[in-house]
């Protein structure tokens, strides 16, 4: 898939790891380093806009190594990048530790995934269908 982007960072553009990774990481593009506070948010920029495919959306999603050695995460998780936007891509990184925690530029903050959707027209109905399930909400299934 061919997706057109603008980057206006000093860095490479997003890259996948791995041969088989889902996802490839994102730079911030930060003109000084950005101190996280504990629980403090923070819209990182990245100097990259995107022109995604109707039908997609790239999704935002936290880097597992950030997370589990720093505690930082994304306040809304997975973010999306619509196909209209043509905006920078931003990254709203937390810090969910109880230190403070330094965004370097360059420093890969967030890993980007491409995903179909689809648009969605409803049908209102007076019932629906039945299933063994029914109405069971948050853990009626059961702890095994």
């Amino acid at each position: 898939m061919l997706i057109s982007v603008i980057n206006t960072s000093r860095h490479p553009l997003p890259e996948y790891q791995t041969a088989h990774a889902a996802g490839m990481d994102v730079r911030a593009n930060l003109p000084e380093p950005v101190t996280l506070k504990p629980l403090q948010r923070a819209l990182i920029p990245t100097g990259l806009f995107l022109e995604i495919p109707v039908g997609y959306e790239m999704q935002v999603r936290p880097r597992s190594g950030l997370a589990f050695k720093h505690g930082i995460g994304l306040v809304n998780s997975p973010g999306t990048i619509d196909a209209d936007y043509r905006g920078e891509l931003k990254v709203l990184l937390v810090n969910l530790s109880d230190a403070e925690f330094v965004v370097q530029d360059g420093e890969r903050i967030a890993q980007l995934v491409v995903a179909r959707h689809e648009t969605v027209e409803w049908q209102p109905v007076t019932a629906l269908s039945e299933t063994s399930r029914g109405t069971g909400g948050y853990g009626s299934t059961g702890v095994q």
